[in-house]
């Protein structure tokens, strides 16, 4: 895969962060660049999330981490459009199949969502409605979509039998208060998969779950999506999660993507210090010592966000130039790439020693 870098490993302006685009299918079946979404703060629009781009492809998994406050979660509402108000999506481009979402009125846009697109929340008691019982709540999804054939009902219950549901033809006349939280969980992934989409968004799915279910739920959405050639964004704040669930692996801190890796690669090299000092805090990883070292200070607030590298304050490695600088993404590996002026230098005194030049 070609980074798209220069050859003292920067991006040309032009293609910037683009030095992670996976170049495996001619067309990606998503594709974001450049997104920026914010919120109003006085007079002035302050981004929350800020020139994100990346690519997901056909039947991938890409984990989108980072701590609370990153931006993750606003990033998945992005992508269907459903930024909380009085937030809104301030630029970029959102492509799924070669189709700009941003460029569909908002009536074409709810036919995506659902159809093309489904999201799967964080927490299934807030999204599921307490008045309807799940069957009448999958097969009203379908019908809104004019999907479900001449018997819904029959539709509805296959998909409860295929997210494992135990008793499908019980669980379809319950309402969601009858069900336990993993039972709930399921629910919402029948209903995520009910219009057969494209591409699934799951929001935290295990967080608010025992580790037992969660293990479950994580298996079951592997399943599935090579059951149903789905491709998935998983956001999470759980390493562990996206080492056994990820293909590629998207790390998040203050608004911006700030290192973009095949999952084996960033666990085994993570290049940016923000990923190493997230895998030292992990339980059983191997670069955290006997004891986890926790990160000290604080994802900043938007109206208090530093200049230059925002993980500057937090980081052991700092120097002059990360207090004012913004770095650009930079080339760490093939398909792997770092937000850090560290990798820059690495690059150059590589360039220097190839060039015999003193490196002191």
């Amino acid at each position: 895969m070609s980074t798209g870098a220069t050859t003292d490993g920067r991006l040309p302006t032009a293609g910037r962060n683009a030095v992670w685009y996976d170049a495996r299918a001619a067309m990606p079946l998503l594709s974001v660049r450049h997104l920026s979404t914010g919120f109003p703060m006085g007079n002035r629009w302050v981004p929350a999330v800020q020139d994100v781009s990346f690519d997901i492809a056909k039947g991938e998994t890409l984990a989108l981490v980072g701590e609370s406050g990153s931006g993750k979660s606003l990033t998945a509402y992005s992508l269907l459009r459903l930024v909380p108000p009085p937030g809104r999506i301030l630029g970029g481009e959102i492509q799924l199949e070669g189709r700009n979402l941003m460029d569909l009125p908002e009536a074409e846009m709810e036919r995506v969502r659902g159809a093309k697109i489904s999201l799967i929340f964080q927490e299934p008691m807030s999204a599921l409605n307490p008045v309807l019982t799940i069957g009448s709540q999958l097969v009203e999804a379908m019908t809104v979509h004019g999907l479900g054939g001449a018997n819904p009902r029959a539709t509805a219950l296959e998909l409860l039998a295929t997210v494992r549901m135990d008793d499908p033809a019980r669980r379809f006349a319950e309402y969601p208060h009858q069900l336990s939280g993993g039972l709930r969980q399921r629910a919402l992934i029948a209903l995520a998969l009910c219009c057969r989409p494209s591409l699934i968004v799951a929001d935290e799915p295990t967080t608010a779950l025992d580790v037992t279910i969660q293990a479950e739920i994580l298996n079951l959405l592997r399943q599935l999506k090579h059951d149903f050639g789905l491709s998935l964004l998983l956001i999470t704040h759980d390493l562990g999660v996206v080492a056994h669930t990820a293909d590629r692996v998207a790390v998040m801190y203050a608004g911006r993507i700030v290192e973009e890796s095949p999952v084996r690669a960033l666990f085994k090299a993570p290049a940016h210090p923000y990923t190493q000092a997230l895998l030292r805090a992990m339980p059983g990883s191997t670069h955290s010592a006997r004891r986890l070292e926790p990160i000290e200070g604080q994802v900043p607030s938007l109206q208090q966000m530093p200049p230059g590298c925002a993980f500057a304050p937090r980081c052991a490695w700092r120097h002059d130039a990360c207090l004012s600088e913004v770095p650009a993404m930079y080339a760490v590996s093939e398909g792997h790439a770092s937000r850090c002026l560290l990798v820059r230098e690495a690059q150059q005194l590589a360039a220097d020693h190839a060039a015999g030049l003193p490196t002191d």
